[in-house]
């Protein structure tokens, strides 16, 4: 294979698995934003539940595999799989760093989400699971479409390390946007098991996330703080704002995420990392400016 082969720009809907090391150094600081750190915190709680949920898609998925008769949706599955391996290592890294460096507390967040997330690999059906999995990732559309479309307002001078580690996870998860959809329609397809995977999903994760943030907010002594509380609401606001749209129409018949268009940063994104030489790092963004890919 050439370099110029390894460079070739990935077609719609394949799926790249991209190793990069993300670096989170002792040092860093769990508010990346300083300015506002209730948006650092939802986004810290977030990042807490993705070590114990992407274990679960993935193991809810590999048992899919099986009842898969489409090469190609099978295919497809492997490849969510390994990009959802890379997701949940990083993100055990970047926690661990929070609880080091503060917050100890939410080692019992974790250990509520290891039992929840136990108990559905053991009680629930594989088409509960599935429709749990294909509801989740329904979400994460809009999540996607909001973080990057607002990217400036949401992280303007923030920590370029974590800003870049989120926005190359939401990029991923618009590139396999498809998949669990595709394998649930494929392995236990039901319109009504589907829709109550939707919102079972989205407000299963939302509780731990707000369990995380919630346990370090008040770590910092902001919990109770009326301003501060003011400042949640409305980053809050605007994230049920942003998803409600995607949520609603996944819950209607006919419903396909292939019909929702990419972001173009996104897809500038894919792009630009596929042109590169070097494919064991990515440039950083700049959060003073503009925020363009951070590709030349």
């Amino acid at each position: 294979m050439t370099d110029e082969d390894r460079r070739r720009v990935p077609a719609p809907g394949e799926l790249v698995v991209r190793k990069i090391p993300f670096e989170f150094p002792e040092d860093l600081d769990p508010c990346w934003k300083p300015d506002e750190p209730e948006w650092s915190h939802m986004v810290n709680g977030a990042s807490l539940t993705m070590p114990y949920l992407e274990p679960f898609l993935i193991d809810t998925m590999k048992e899919a595999l099986p009842l898969i008769e489409d090469d190609r949706v099978r295919e497809e599955a492997r490849g969510f799989m390994a990009q959802e391996g890379q997701h949940y290592r990083a993100h055990r890294r970047y926690n661990e760093v929070l609880k080091a460096n503060g917050y100890p507390e939410l080692a019992d967040v974790e250990a509520e989400m290891q039992e929840s997330y136990d108990r559905m690999r053991s009680r629930r059906s594989l088409a509960f699971r599935m429709g749990y999995s294909a509801g989740f990732e329904t979400m994460t559309l809009g999540i996607t479409r909001w973080l990057v479309e607002h990217r400036e307002d949401l992280f303007r001078d923030s920590d370029t390390r974590v800003c870049s580690f989120v926005l190359w996870h939401m990029v991923e998860e618009t590139e396999h946007k498809r998949v669990a959809y595709d394998v649930f329609q494929a392995a236990c397809p039901g319109y009504w098991m589907r829709v109550l995977g939707v919102f079972t999903g989205s407000l299963h994760v939302i509780w731990f996330t707000r369990r995380g943030y919630i346990t370090m907010l008040k770590k910092d002594g902001l919990w109770f703080d009326w301003r501060s509380r003011l400042r949640l609401w409305r980053r809050a606001a605007q994230a049920v704002r942003a998803v409600s749209p995607f949520l609603i129409r996944s819950a209607l018949p006919g419903h396909d995420p292939e019909n929702e268009p990419d972001p173009r940063w996104v897809r500038d994104w894919i792009e630009g990392y596929a042109r590169k030489a070097t494919r064991d790092s990515i440039p950083l963004i700049d959060t003073a400016g503009s925020m363009p890919v951070p590709y030349a």
